[in-house]
């Protein structure tokens, strides 16, 4: 795993993918699903698959912004004894060769105290951190903390958020932003919005940052269209589902067909 500090890891990837062409790939897994096992092997072999950037999920009771598939993945995890602490163990063992940003909700952060997980996380070699339900100036003081450690705090922006927010949430994410491309709980949907171009041109007008898009994103194709307008996709459900069914092989065998998809369309 790179020595350098997280903030420069996630922005380096980022800049590799632009000077390239390439869109980026986000790959979100929830920790502990189906087991322990699979997610190192997951974590591991994401570099050789196209992968870019991880999500890497930490279990919670009550994942209200996730749908069905995740949702399942979590109380499975949690059920299985997978922990805050079990999670960021994981990443350190397996030292994958991408940046992996730490996707978490407040409470287990809070059980923890927010400046402890924070250097927990960036030992454990986290290079970020995403959390759901702490939004951007909601409480500064805690976001100094969590920011304390280094780790850049990535920021959701949604449809419906109006122009003056969207430059605020912009201006206080790190590392990239990440588009919620429709309303309502992750899942796979039928298709794109169809007001996703100009709602990643719009927050072009008041970011530098590379621009991911998530929610919804199930297939090939979906990730092209998406890819083919923004700096990266992010897909969580379809992966989580697939390795529900067949582990690590089956959901890195099939994000390898996603990247393949993703380069064509450039």
């Amino acid at each position: 795993m790179s020595e350098r500090p997280a903030d420069d890891r996630l922005a380096a990837r980022w800049s590799e993918r632009r000077a390239a062409g390439r869109t980026g790939l986000v790959a979100y897994l929830t920790a502990g699903h189906p087991d322990p096992a699979q997610t190192t092997a997951f974590l591991r072999g994401a570099a050789a698959a196209g992968v870019d950037v991880v999500e890497l999920g930490l279990p919670f009771s009550d994942p209200i912004a996730d749908g069905p598939v995740i949702q399942a993945s979590s109380h499975a995890a949690l059920a299985g004894g997978m922990t805050a602490e079990g999670a960021l163990a994981l990443l350190a063992d397996a030292r994958p060769e991408v940046p992996v940003v730490i996707f978490s909700y407040l409470n287990p952060i809070l059980a923890r105290g927010a400046a402890g997980f924070a250097r927990a996380a960036r030992a454990a070699g986290a290079a970020g951190l995403l959390v759901t339900d702490l939004p951007a100036g909601a409480d500064p003081a805690l976001e100094g903390e969590l920011g304390a450690a280094g780790l850049p705090l990535v920021r959701l922006v949604a449809p419906t958020t109006p122009p003056v927010r969207r430059r605020e949430i912009a201006a206080a994410s790190r590392g990239f932003l990440y588009l919620v491309a429709r309303l309502g709980v992750t899942g796979e949907g039928p298709g794109l919005a169809a007001d996703l171009g100009p709602q990643i041109a719009s927050l072009r007008t008041v970011t530098t940052l590379p621009i991911a898009v998530g929610f919804g994103i199930a297939t090939e194709r979906q990730a092209a269209e998406a890819g083919s307008l923004a700096d990266g996709v992010v897909i969580g459900s379809a992966v989580v589902a697939r390795m529900a069914r067949g582990g690590a092989a089956a959901a890195l065998e099939w994000l390898r067909s996603v990247r393949g998809a993703l380069d064509a369309r450039r």
